[in-house]
């Protein structure tokens, strides 16, 4: 069994939904850019229930993504294996949620010293 990957970074484009075939096969792709030396712009693909995962998100945004690398081969008509990598998402925290208005992870509210507090603890 692997470990899990993740990776942070901002949001950088926010696909639309994509549909396949007489099945319906649903994807989306997620484009998060990753500071590094050389800033890198990593393609996260969500498939079938995972694309609503990043309702909700706005470029430049910092999230970290929970992801499996997949691989696989394909044979070509003339017998040459050729091989795919993906990065596909599995699920998405938001890093800087109170900095961004108008999210629903945005804070409500702060509560000042005028204020009473009444909590109970």
């Amino acid at each position: 069994m692997s470990e899990t990957r993740k990776i942070i970074g901002k949001v950088k484009k926010i696909g639309d939904l994509q549909t396949f075939g007489r099945n319906g096969f649903k994807k989306r792709e997620l484009i998060l850019t990753v500071e590094d030396a050389y800033p890198q712009h990593i393609c996260i693909e969500f498939v079938q229930d995972k694309t609503s995962l990043i309702d909700g998100l706005v470029v430049g945004q910092q999230v970290e993504v929970s992801f499996d690398l997949l691989g696989r081969e394909w044979i070509d008509s003339e017998g040459t294996a050729k091989y795919f990598n993906s990065v596909q998402g599995w699920k998405v925290t938001v890093e800087d949620h109170a900095k961004i208005p108008g999210t629903p992870f945005a804070a409500v509210g702060t509560i000042s010293e005028e204020e009473p507090n009444d909590l109970p603890f």
